[in-house]
C-alpha cells in the first residue's frame, strides 16, 4: 500500500500544455526574427555578385583596351564595302567582342562573324545564356523572343530568341531613335563610351576615366516587355539598340523612365562600372544634370564623380 501511494505522489515528467505554448510563442519569434535577417544577407551576397559582375565585365574590357589600343564598338555595323551601315553586318554589340576577354573564346568562336549575327548560321551561340552578364536581383527568364518592329519591312530571321542580360553599354545622352534610318555611309555617334562602330581610346575620355559611366544595370520587366540581351543589333527588332545600350535620359529607376534609360530592381539606385575600371552605386536621387555629365565621355565638367 505504501509503495502505491509513493508511486501516485512523484511528481510527471514532461510539459504543460501553457508551457508548451510559451516554447512555441517563444520559436515563432525567434522565426520571425531571424527571416528578415537571412532576406537580408541573401540580398547582401546578390548584390556583392552584381558589383563582382560588373567588374570583371571591367577587367574584360580593360584587356581590350590593351590588345586593341580602344574600347569594342557599341556594335560593329557596316555595309558590303566597308561603309558605315547603321543596319549592316556583322552587327555584334560590345558584350559579344569581349567574350574571349571573360574565357568565352570557344563561345565566341562559334559565331561567323563574315555574316550578320541574326543570320540562322549564328542561332546557337546567339541563344547562349551567359550568368555573367545578369545581375543576381533581377527576375525574368533567362531567354526571351524579339520580334519585327515594322510588319511592313521585316527582318525574314525574326522572331527569334535571345539571352537575357541585365548590363548595357553607355551610348551617352542623344537618343538611340536617332540612329534609324541613316543612310548607307553615315555613322550614327552617341556621347558615351559605346555608339555606332566606335573607336574609343582613353584619351578621348576628356572627363576623365573615374568620372565616367560606360556600364550599367537595367532590369528586366517582363509586363512590360523589358529584355536586354548581351548579342548586338537584331536589324528590324523592336527596339534592337536599345537592348544593349543605354541612355541618360532620365535618372536611375526614374518612374517616368523610357525602355533605354538604366534601372535596377534595387530600390535605392544602379550599379555603374567606370572607365577605370571600378564599379559605384549610384543612388535614384541623383541630380539628372550630374547624372548625364557622368553619361558622356567629353563634356568637360567641372565635377568629380560621387565616392563608392
Amino acid at each position: 500500500m505504501s509503495r502505491l501511494l509513493s508511486k501516485e505522489r512523484s511528481p510527471r515528467s514532461g510539459f504543460t500544455i501553457v508551457e508548451l505554448l510559451v516554447v512555441m510563442a517563444i520559436i515563432s519569434i525567434l522565426i520571425a526574427l531571424l527571416i528578415p535577417a537571412v532576406q537580408q544577407a541573401r540580398a547582401a551576397a546578390r548584390r556583392t555578385q552584381n558589383k563582382n559582375n560588373l567588374k570583371q565585365i571591367g577587367i574584360a574590357i580593360h584587356s581590350y583596351l590593351e590588345l586593341n589600343n580602344k574600347l569594342p564598338a557599341g556594335w560593329q555595323g557596316y555595309d558590303s564595302s566597308g561603309e558605315h551601315d547603321v543596319e549592316g553586318g556583322n552587327g555584334i554589340s560590345w558584350a559579344t567582342a569581349i567574350l574571349p576577354m571573360m574565357e568565352q573564346t570557344n563561345l565566341f568562336d562559334e559565331f561567323d562573324m563574315s555574316v550578320s549575327i541574326d543570320d540562322p548560321i549564328n542561332d546557337i551561340p546567339r541563344q547562349q545564356y551567359l550568368a555573367e552578364f545578369r545581375n543576381p536581383l533581377d527576375i525574368g527568364p533567362e531567354t526571351w523572343t524579339i520580334d519585327n518592329e515594322n510588319p511592313g519591312d521585316p527582318n525574314p530571321n525574326l522572331p527569334m530568341i535571345l539571352p537575357t542580360s541585365n548590363y548595357i553599354g553607355v551610348f551617352g545622352t542623344t537618343e538611340l531613335e536617332d540612329c534609324e534610318g541613316l543612310p548607307t555611309g553615315e555613322q550614327c555617334v552617341g556621347d558615351g563610351a559605346f555608339y555606332h562602330n566606335s573607336e574609343i581610346t582613353t584619351v578621348d575620355i576628356h572627363d576623365g576615366l573615374t568620372n565616367t559611366y560606360i556600364v550599367g544595370e537595367r532590369k528586366t520587366d517582363v509586363d512590360l516587355g523589358w529584355y536586354s540581351t548581351w548579342v548586338g543589333n537584331i536589324s528590324g527588332g523592336e527596339e534592337h539598340l536599345a537592348r544593349f545600350l543605354g541612355v541618360a535620359d532620365h535618372t536611375p529607376n526614374h518612374p517616368d523612365a523610357h525602355f533605354d534609360d538604366f534601372s535596377s530592381w534595387d530600390a535605392q539606385g544602379v550599379m555603374f562600372l567606370y572607365a577605370d575600371g571600378h564599379v559605384g552605386f549610384v543612388g535614384e536621387n541623383i541630380h539628372e544634370e550630374i547624372f548625364q555629365a557622368l553619361s558622356t565621355v567629353h563634356g568637360h565638367e567641372p565635377f568629380l564623380a560621387p565616392a563608392d
